[in-house]
């Protein structure tokens, strides 16, 4: 891509009003959370912002407004990429293109939808490139929903070979085979950025550039330290926190992670189109586990300001 797209890549969440509305202004207030706090790019319009619950017109709305707000100080990439029938795919991808995006994100469960197999992933590739500018600059998201579609070697393999990906969120969470796609991507430009929280620390130590997972929601400056900083008791210490942390995903996120930006001040409602229910009815406690996360986070913050060398002192 033109702009590199590494280190900690929040997955952006949506804001809504408590009408259901996109809300732009916690939106731009979201965008400068993110942007003070560690992320080095910005994921727009992908599972985290509910893409599968915004139309068309909004997906490009938000992805417009993010690259606008952002104003050149992060690089940014959008997905968006949802439908089922190629037509309609190739339309979706081409208003996200035209959004002004520093990169395109296709969904490898839509180059399959089926889930057909090599063949059929090769003949939705093969379609969507022909149909999308050849220096449009593209990336690749092992998206959970409809269904978690991992790329085999041979399909990863596939993909370098185009040249046209440089970046991919890896969500195999499975450091095995990210440590595999390391390697088979050496050399290139390509990107392959861990999703998983579980496995985010031993995925940096092997060489996968940076952080992208929907703890970035939470602490991003957390990763965006382990990242940057050698291995020690404390970077040790957080990595155990992190991961623990994360289990909270299961408690109704993103709506959990709203709850934290709401006490922030980012957020002006929790609403969330992917989840129909009352989080707080559903999973007891969850203003406990909130706490928690916020506690825990600001302990660590405070660990490792202290633990920063001391300027000396000028005359």
């Amino acid at each position: 891509m033109p702009r590199s797209v590494s280190g900690v890549v929040a997955v952006m969440l949506t804001p809504f009003t408590d009408e259901g509305e996109v809300d732009y202004a916690s939106l731009e207030r979201l965008i400068e959370w993110y942007l003070a706090n560690g992320v080095d790019a910005l994921f727009a319009v992908c599972q985290s912002s509910e893409m599968q619950y915004l139309s068309l017109a909004e997906r490009a709305s938000i992805a417009r407004f993010v690259v606008g707000r952002t104003k050149g100080r992060a690089p940014v990439v959008a997905s968006g990429h949802v439908s089922e029938a190629l037509a309609d795919q190739i339309e979706e991808l081409t208003a996200m293109a035209d959004a002004g995006a520093d990169g395109l994100v296709l969904v490898t469960n839509r180059l399959d939808p089926a889930n057909g197999g090599t063949a059929d992933f090769r003949s939705g590739l093969g379609a969507l490139l022909e149909a999308l500018p050849s220096d449009l600059p593209l990336g690749l998201y092992e998206c959970p929903a409809p269904y978690r579609r991992l790329l085999s070697d041979e399909e990863f393999r596939i993909c370098l070979d185009t040249r046209r990906f440089t970046m991919m969120k890896d969500v195999s969470c499975d450091l095995a085979t990210v440590k595999r796609r390391l390697a088979m991507a050496k050399g290139s430009n390509f990107a392959l950025i861990n999703a998983s929280a579980a496995i985010a620390a031993p995925a940096m130590r092997a060489g996968s550039p940076g952080f992208s997972g929907v703890s970035t929601n939470l602490h991003p400056d957390l990763y965006a330290w382990l990242y940057r900083s050698g291995e020690s008791e404390l970077w040790r210490e957080l990595a155990s926190f992190l991961v623990t942390a994360a289990l909270s995903e299961a408690f109704g996120y993103p709506a959990l992670a709203k709850i934290c930006h709401q006490r922030l001040g980012t957020l002006r409602s929790i609403r969330c189109r992917v989840i129909d229910f009352d989080v707080r009815e559903r999973f007891w406690a969850l203003d406990a586990i909130v706490d928690a996360i916020m506690a825990g986070s600001d302990a660590y913050r405070a660990r490792i300001a202290a633990a920063r060398p001391k300027a000396k002192a000028t005359a």
